[in-house]
């Protein structure tokens, strides 16, 4: 009995051994791979990329090159061509700085002018009239610059319309010229009750200068040429703004239209080259100069 419990116990624990051999060959590789699993899924996502990578890269890709890069040549002149690696675009961006410089420096200057005659008119040729209403449309101070005075609306203390006869005043020159408009004779004036006057008459009505803005320059000559000198620089600076405006304008589309182009055609030099050199000409004698060709 006790050799068989002796010869049987070291058969025991080798059994043990393979069993515990076993169980471990086989859950090993399952604890390795669950370890490899679970590691594998608790590694930190990648980084994303900044804003202005991804953007930079949506627009230098190459296979949205024919549309992308003319909408950004129109948004920005000369990005389109930068985009695709042509220094000409510079030439595009320099032009948008310098326009856009010289439109907002016009634009600032004709408001500086406009507001210094617009206070002239108020305080010199408008004053003695106790105004109410400042400003109007531009017209008006135009015909103030031209005309002295404005001259009274209304002659007749009564209620008839009557106009002013003086020529020399804003409102006595436009009677004259409905006079001339609508009598057969500017000089003989029809009865008030005809409808030749009656068209005349309100033909001056709306067109008049009324009792709230009423000017006179008398006895302020010196303020009334600087008021000519001040409106006209006023109104060449706004003149200016609005070329350096269209300007502006044709340097989108020219950008933009160069982009498409070269795009659409595949270029991938510049499309105008120049190039020195010497050939020979008719009769075999050497020329030297430039040749330039554009390719398209």
């Amino acid at each position: 009995m006790s050799r068989f419990t002796s010869a049987s116990a070291p058969l025991c624990k080798t059994k043990r051994i393979r069993s515990c051999l076993a169980a471990g060959f086989f859950c090993t590789p399952g604890a390795i791979a669950l370890t490899a699993t679970s590691g594998y899924a608790q590694d930190p996502p990648g980084e994303p990329q900044p804003l202005p990578a991804v953007v930079w890269s949506f627009l230098a890709d190459p296979s949205k090159a024919l549309w992308i890069r003319p909408l950004s040549s129109a948004a920005i002149p000369g990005s389109g061509q930068l985009l695709g690696g042509r220094d000409r675009g510079a030439v595009y961006l320099i032009a948008e700085a310098f326009f856009i410089a010289r439109f907002v420096a016009e634009q600032r200057e004709g408001t500086r002018e406009e507001q210094r005659y617009k206070d002239l008119a108020f305080q010199v040729a408008r004053k003695p009239f106790n105004p109410t209403i400042r400003d109007t449309a531009f017209t008006y101070f135009e015909e103030m610059a031209r005309f002295i005075e404005s001259g009274p609306f209304d002659t007749d203390p009564g209620p008839a319309l009557v106009p002013p006869l003086d020529e020399r005043t804003f409102n006595g020159w436009l009677w004259k010229l409905a006079r001339e408009t609508f009598f057969a004779n500017p000089d003989s004036i029809p009865s008030p009750e005809s409808i030749e006057y009656q068209r005349a008459l309100e033909f001056y009505r709306r067109r008049a200068v009324g009792p709230n803005f009423r000017w006179s320059w008398r006895g302020a000559a010196l303020e009334h040429d600087l008021f000519r000198v001040t409106i006209r620089a006023s109104d060449q600076a706004f003149r200016s703004a609005t070329q350096y405006l269209g300007l502006i304008l044709v340097n989108h589309l020219v950008s933009m239209v160069d982009a498409f182009v070269t795009e659409r055609l595949g270029l991938n030099r510049e499309i105008l080259e120049l190039s020195p050199g010497a050939w020979a000409a008719y009769g075999g004698e050497p020329q030297f100069g430039v040749r330039g060709r554009v390719r398209f």
